[in-house]
């Protein structure tokens, strides 16, 4: 109602909206007007509250905020309870006023949490934004519904997670918060002044909230999956100013985007100069994570294949995407506006494209990404943005008291004891790690790990008085193996039982809990669980297509190939269709530089190929000049349209 009320002086359709307002306002009985009026006064009183504290000074926000929340508590005391407009399934009865807070960004959108009326319920948490047009993020997130219902329908669960936004009125509405996210930002912030350009980031924070192998193993799925969905989505839509202040994460993997205040490539500039470079988020810390640091190289293959399917599933509807824009064109949003905006759309899906070469096309845009130093900067520039403004006023109503709390009453671990040296390499100590759920982990630690844990904490935490290490020259001659076992030992206990900051420290917690010795790639979720010795032999991924005497071939991916000293090449795949001469037929793909699992997902395509009976197709893989491997295949035995792993001869294992 309030909607339309606002609507009265739309140009376009202001006679219709009238039409509405008057059936609707004849149709509702007594108690659906009273709800409606109900909500709208909530609304109202959230408006003024905003208003209040965006005009209030730096260091009185948080007491004007405090001060006005007295006006809803009065409001729930007058009418006891009121549905959420956001979604009116859910019925609030109150506030609660010590998790209430607001955001320090330009908007200043509060964070108001509710009491659920539903005694078995929990709190309801919501933002409140006023400032920007929350129509366009709206029609953003509903548009994402729609990929996400046709991935479902075609048997792809991509992990979407999509939260729910109103628009209450003129440049207002309110906005679902989703339980344990945090943004990218935050994640940044905790790993220091240059968090954002580390490579190991995101694993070493899912590494702590996922001790268990099983949990983090889900959050790695999780991650796999929604990283994609949202790269298909953000590219799709043309979502621009991302950072990493509108990138969120859940301790259970999910990856989301939230702001859609620029889309369609509507992107903010800087000095003339576009701020969004990439096609989309997919950073080398995104990367890190998927392939394990890059112990699993061939996840990345994986992660490229389910991008380029869930691209060309949605391809299949590009006329449903477009004409569900079309719709919107009139409505005075800000950025879907002309055939323009619609074109950018098209262009995207590039529904004249075959599903070879859209994959080509996505696969590039994914390398793009991947290469786009400027995403890192300006990460950078936002995470420098937030330690500058950052105070202690600031940032309490933000952190997660109740989670901080829980932490201090138990330890990560409880106890840390090495068992004596490891069977594999003599040099490692094997240390048994008992974790508070009383859950035991073994884990492998040189002395000079130790040693450079002890320097890390030292500068980490240099106004406190950590346990004196045991360096090597306080060590006797004789027995020194007993009595290092024994000092080092002591230093765990003390270092465990000591200052909490410490004990749960990222540096700590990583030295005794990541890399288990029973850990093994082969147990990663995405490696084929059968697979308990994998093939290690050189091998070129293809798929050839062959109509109307044109022969396509879509070079995919390689695996397990190295240099004669055993190195990652930079390779290259050449090409010859015999018996025609060489210098007439060859083709070749771009080079992947020092990969010794290189993804290219190119196209190759032969003319004027009448049969394929007596045709050789020679292929060979070079580094440079360097040969690597090669095979003949004969084309008339090769099964068109399907992906085939050809192996390699001639290369060195």
């Amino acid at each position: 109602m309030r909607l339309l009320q606002d609507a009265q002086g739309e140009a376009c359709f202001k006679s219709w909206y009238q039409k509405l307002l008057a059936a609707l306002q004849f149709c509702a009985g007594e108690a659906l007007t009273d709800e409606f009026s109900k909500e709208m006064k909530l609304v109202q009183l959230l408006g003024n509250i905003g208003e209040k504290v965006k005009s209030a000074s730096d260091p009185q926000r948080q007491d004007v905020l405090k001060k006005e929340i007295g006006r809803l508590e009065e409001f729930f005391q007058e009418r006891n309870t009121c549905h959420l407009p956001l979604n009116p399934a859910l019925c609030i009865k109150g506030i609660d006023r010590d998790a209430c807070s607001y955001f320090t960004s330009n908007a200043l959108p509060l964070k108001i949490t509710f009491t659920n009326a539903n005694l078995m319920g929990k709190n309801i948490s919501v933002i409140f934004k006023a400032g920007d047009d929350l129509r366009q993020d709206m029609l953003v997130l509903q548009i994402v519904q729609v990929m996400d219902n046709i991935w479902l329908q075609e048997g792809l669960d991509m992990q979407m997670i999509i939260y729910s936004c109103l628009s209450t009125g003129k440049a207002q509405g309110l906005i679902e918060m989703v339980p344990d996210a945090i943004t990218l930002a935050k994640i940044h912030l905790h790993s220091g002044l240059i968090g954002p350009l580390k490579e190991n980031t995101i694993k070493k924070w899912f590494s702590q909230h996922n001790h268990l192998k099983e949990d983090y193993e889900k959050a790695l799925k999780n991650f796999f999956y929604s990283c994609a969905g949202w790269c298909v989505v953000t590219f799709i839509l043309g979502v621009c100013d991302r950072h990493n202040d509108n990138i969120m994460l859940t301790k259970s993997g999910h990856m989301f985007h939230i702001d859609f205040g620029k889309f369609l490539g509507h992107a903010q500039t800087f000095g003339g100069i576009k701020r969004d470079r990439a096609p989309f988020i997919f950073t080398s810390e995104m990367e890190y994570f998927i392939t394990d640091g890059g112990k699993n190289t061939q996840h990345f293959q994986d992660f490229v294949e389910l991008c380029c399917r869930a691209y060309n599933i949605i391809r299949k509807h590009s006329q449903l995407l477009l004409n569900l824009l079309e719709m919107m064109l009139y409505a005075g949003l800000p950025e879907l506006s002309g055939i323009e905006d619609l074109k950018y759309v098209y262009n995207n899906l590039r529904p004249q494209d075959t599903d070879l070469e859209a994959t080509s096309h996505f696969t590039k845009k994914i390398k793009e990404s991947l290469e786009c130093f400027p995403v890192k900067l300006n990460n950078l520039i936002h995470t420098l943005a937030q330690m500058s403004t950052l105070s202690p006023a600031k940032s309490a109503p933000q952190t997660l008291p109740q989670e901080s709390c829980l932490l201090h009453k138990t330890r990560t671990i409880q106890s840390a004891t090495i068992l004596g040296f490891g069977k594999a390499r003599s040099n490692m100590y094997l240390i048994q790690v008992i974790h508070s759920n009383n859950r035991t982990t073994l884990t492998e630690r040189s002395f000079e790990q130790f040693s450079k844990l002890h320097n890390q904490l030292q500068k980490q935490f240099a106004s406190l008085t950590l346990p004196e290490f045991p360096h090597w020259w306080h060590l006797p001659f004789t027995n020194s193996d007993h009595k290092r076992f024994r000092d080092l030992n002591r230093y765990m206990e003390q270092l465990l039982t000591g200052s909490y900051e410490v004990a749960e420290s990222d540096c700590a917690l990583s030295f005794f809990l990541s890399d288990p010795v029973q850990t093994t790639t082969e147990d990663s979720p995405l490696v084929n669980p059968g697979e308990k010795f994998p093939d290690k032999s050189p091998k070129v991924q293809l798929l050839m297509t062959y109509e109307d005497a044109k022969l396509t071939i879509l070079v995919k991916h390689m695996k397990n190939i190295y240099l004669p000293d055993g190195s990652a090449p930079s390779a290259h795949v050449e090409f010859y269709l015999l018996p025609y001469p060489s210098e007439v037929r060859r083709r070749k793909t771009k080079s992947v530089s020092k990969c010794t699992d290189p993804t290219y997902n190119e196209i190759v395509v032969y003319d004027e190929v009448l049969d394929l009976q007596g045709h050789v197709l020679m292929l060979i893989v070079k580094s440079k000049t360097i040969f690597v491997g090669a095979i003949n295949i004969h084309l008339c035995s090769v099964p068109l349209n399907e992906e085939k792993w050809y192996p390699l001869g001639n290369s060195i294992v």
